[in-house]
């Protein structure tokens, strides 16, 4: 009996878990395996969930990784669809959250799922093997890291080549790639600004860290716009500014949490290195007595997709799918996780984004200028990629993706 995808990908839209709580998401990755006769490895990375097919044509093929991410986002769904999450979750902080597939994470599993079926199905015509992976905690950019501590590059065959995609705000069917740098490195920052505290009515007698983060923040903006070329690329955001809980108390502290993005490692350190000399020259132009302190919370490298490989698959796609199917989307300034997986295997990597927007829909947001505004994006409250074909585009770029490469 074959997977329901529609109904799979409902069911996880409406109940989607936050990142390494992904426990009933991992069951139902589960359970669909076990229903397809494949054993599989639960708990990889705490909720991570892998499995493996050999194919029976003559010959030795290579090992293909098929990776999909599996975890939710605290956001607050307001699609207004009959299936939309209402779930909650509780957040690293331990704040009670809303929780919703607001990034195509449930669209990733179903479309690996339904490969997974139709590449068993046809094991007959292939040789290699097939390591599908489940990943949780890509949101936090620390799933492939936690799988692979927790040995799944030994447990299963170390692959050949790794293969991923994302779903993304392009018309359905559409396929983008590109050779090189497809998303950014990124980093997470926590400053700590430390300052002195006291009465409101007392400025003088106290370091305002307010007044220091406000100062900092107003700074930080000036890398991009008046320190890096602008034909190279950069991103400093500041994301989230904490300090105080009365008005008339002068906090001891501000925090401030920062991501950062770059095309490669050069520009990485070139960045990082303005970011803490601005954020210590803040500082100590405040006249703080204490350094501030820089934690990095994520690291993540660029997306680097294997110039030769790509090609391989663009040309795939094309067949299978009919000329103009796969454009060049250009760079992403998002980043992502599934690059460890090929870095640690010093194995090819092709990462790529397939669409979920109705084209028409997609075609009259273009004509009047208004993508930016009638199309949500990953992260929106908004984002709804439509069903069919988005299901069978995902399903089918895998299976041509994995076949081009297994003998």
């Amino acid at each position: 009996m074959s997977i329901d995808l529609e109904a799979l990908y409902i069911d996880l839209h409406r109940h989607p878990e936050l990142s390494f709580q992904e426990t009933r998401t991992a069951g139902v990755v589960a359970r669909e395996l076990a229903a397809l006769g494949l054993d599989y490895v639960e708990g990889l990375g705490k909720t991570g969930v892998a499995t493996s097919i050999t194919g029976t044509a003559p010959g030795e093929g290579p090992v293909v990784w098929l990776r999909a991410d599996m975890d939710g986002l605290p956001v607050e769904e307001q699609t207004g669809l009959a299936y939309a999450s209402t779930a909650r979750g509780v957040d690293p902080a331990g704040t009670d959250v809303p929780v919703m597939h607001a990034c195509g994470h449930d669209m990733h599993i179903t479309a690996l799922l339904g490969a997974l079926e139709k590449l068993l199905a046809t094991r007959d015509e292939w040789s290699g093997t097939v390591v599908a992976v489940f990943q949780p905690a890509e949101e936090y950019g620390a799933g492939s890291q936690a799988m692979i501590a927790d040995g799944v590059l030994d447990r299963f065959p170390r692959p050949d080549i790794v293969l991923g995609q994302h779903l993304t705000p392009l018309p359905a069917g559409t396929i983008g790639v590109r050779p090189g740098t497809q998303m950014a490195a990124s980093d997470g920052l926590t400053v700590r600004l430390l300052g002195r505290g006291g009465h409101g009515s007392r400025p003088h007698a106290t370091i305002d860290p307010v007044v220091m983060a406000a100062a900092t923040v107003m700074r930080l903006q000036t890398i991009v716009s008046r320190e890096i070329d602008p034909r190279e690329m950069a991103v400093v955001t500041v994301g989230s500014i904490h300090a105080g809980l009365k008005n008339n108390i002068i906090p001891a502290e501000a925090k401030l949490e920062l991501s950062l993005r770059y095309p490669d490692d050069e520009a990485r350190a070139d960045v990082l290195a303005r970011v803490e000399r601005i954020v210590r020259a803040e500082a100590q132009a405040s006249g703080a007595k204490q350094e501030p302190v820089i934690t990095t919370d994520h690291s993540l490298p660029p997306t680097i997709n294997d110039a030769d490989a790509t090609a391989r698959l663009t040309a795939a796609w094309n067949r299978a799918f009919g000329e103009g199917t796969v454009i060049d989307p250009g760079m992403f300034t998002g980043s992502e996780d599934v690059s460890w997986f090929a870095r640690e295997a010093g194995a090819p990597l092709v990462f790529w984004f397939w669409g979920g927007v109705d084209p028409q829909t997609f075609a009259d947001a273009v004509a009047r200028g208004t993508l930016n505004e009638d199309i949500p994006t990953n992260h929106s409250p908004h984002f709804a990629p439509i069903l069919h074909p988005t299901i069978e585009r995902g399903v089918d770029a895998l299976v041509v993706a994995a076949r081009e490469f297994l003998a």
